[in-house]
């Protein structure tokens, strides 16, 4: 374990202009070097500025529940995390389900009572009530109906018994065919929420199917619209990446959104689906998956955004077999998430909590011991095998920040927590 009286070391500064002259080289030409490269030395202060927020902001929540928000209650959180403790107690002593999970008996058994704490506490972490794919196209009515009372439940949620810490809707795209319903099932919400006293500083939404930055420049223009008839300040955005052109252009993305920009989603299986892969093959994990997720990452790392995978489509429902079949599944996904540098994924139905739950608070586990070895070592100016820098300092104080803040670390583990 750390010393709680390890201090980072300050790196040394030096201003090479205050020195002598570089032989062969004269002021006039350094001058002129500075002068040409002040166009990337901005922009690299500027990725330098997004890399810091990303790594001071608090780390993101483990999981973004998708809710049908026709199906949104003021009891959702409660009625979701029974549900997943039910499902968890049904197979906890399970002998296969070390293996289904990918980890160690003891691994597992260290989790259990962690992944309870959680269950107990605030089982969803963060909740969308879905105007989009999950409820589907009904008629205008019953769109309004759906996204008043969830903008009211939602409220109420945010205020009652093992509430998440944020929430929001997923509307519709605004595409053609989609754009004024979606902003108007917008506005309804926040009109809901807001009227039952529903405090906005817990509200964002995930704006799906997100092609170009006009698009995007479009909503921020109509949530600054509805924002301003409210008196509130700005709600942060999502932006849902799951279409070609919309990997492609993801730091335009992100520039269009602005200081709003609160997240990059990866869509699955519309991205998948718009890329030809079968069916079967269509999963988070998939290489092309991983190769949108890989450009995402890069385009987030440089602006200071979190990245936020996807989900199975396949649930842990029915008997036992198929429960731990589904299980299986996730746990690979998440898994290969954590390895990425992905924290955060989508679950779609109240069984999947535990089984993320649980490879995410073992992953952290396992890391514990060599991560507070390493920064004790590296903050000290000590060696032990391993030569780290300080970028790999930001990512060890991260590591523990977000094992931390899942509930799979505890304060006294690590002593002081590292200020970055």
């Amino acid at each position: 374990m750390s010393d709680p009286d390890v201090r980072k070391v300050p790196l040394p500064t030096l201003d090479v202009r205050k020195s002598a002259l570089t032989p062969g080289l004269s002021a006039g030409l350094l001058d002129a070097l500075d002068a040409r490269l002040a166009v990337t030395d901005a922009a690299l202060d500027a990725d330098e500025a997004g890399r810091a927020r990303l790594a001071a902001r608090d780390p993101e929540p483990v999981h973004v529940c998708y809710v049908p928000a026709d199906r949104v209650t003021p009891t959702t959180a409660t009625d979701w995390g029974n549900e997943a403790t039910a499902a968890w107690e049904r197979f906890a002593d399970d002998p296969d389900l070390p293996g289904v999970l990918g980890l160690t008996p003891a691994a597992l058994r260290e989790a259990l009572p962690r992944v309870a704490t959680v269950l107990a506490d605030r089982p969803v972490a963060d909740l969308r009530a879905d105007l989009e794919d999950g409820y589907g196209h009904r008629s205008d009515a019953e769109e309004d109906a759906a996204a008043t009372a969830a903008g009211t439940a939602v409220a109420a949620m945010l205020d009652g018994p093992r509430a998440p810490g944020r929430a929001g809707p997923r509307v519709k795209s605004v595409e053609r065919a989609t754009r004024r319903r979606g902003l108007r099932s917008w506005a309804l919400f926040v009109d809901a929420f807001l009227a039952a006293d529903g405090d906005p500083a817990h509200l964002r939404v995930t704006l799906p199917k997100v092609s170009a930055p006009e698009q995007v420049a479009a909503f921020v223009e109509a949530c600054a619209a509805v924002e301003a008839r409210h008196g509130i300040g700005p709600v942060p955005v999502e932006l849902q990446i799951e279409t070609a052109r919309g990997a492609q252009r993801v730091t335009e993305l992100i520039a269009a959104a602005g200081a709003r920009c609160a997240g990059l989603h990866y869509g699955t299986y519309d991205y998948s689906a718009a890329l030809g892969i079968a069916p079967d093959q269509q999963r988070a994990d998939h290489p092309a998956a991983e190769h949108a997720k890989h450009l995402m990452q890069v385009a987030g790392a440089a602006a200071g955004v979190p990245v936020c995978d996807g989900s199975s489509a396949v649930l842990p429902v029915g008997e036992r077999d198929a429960v731990l079949a589904a299980w299986c599944i996730q746990a690979r996904i998440v898994r290969r998430a954590l390895e990425l540098g992905i924290g955060q994924g989508w679950d779609m139905h109240p069984a999947m909590i535990p089984a993320r739950l649980a490879v995410v608070i073992a992953f952290h586990r396992s890391g514990l011991e060599p991560v507070v070895h390493r920064l004790a070592a590296y903050r000290a100016g000590t060696s032990d095998g391993v030569l780290d820098e300080p970028a790999t300092e930001r990512a060890l104080v991260g590591f523990l920040r977000r094992g931390l803040a899942c509930g799979a670390i505890d304060d006294g583990e690590i002593g002081v927590l590292p200020e970055l």
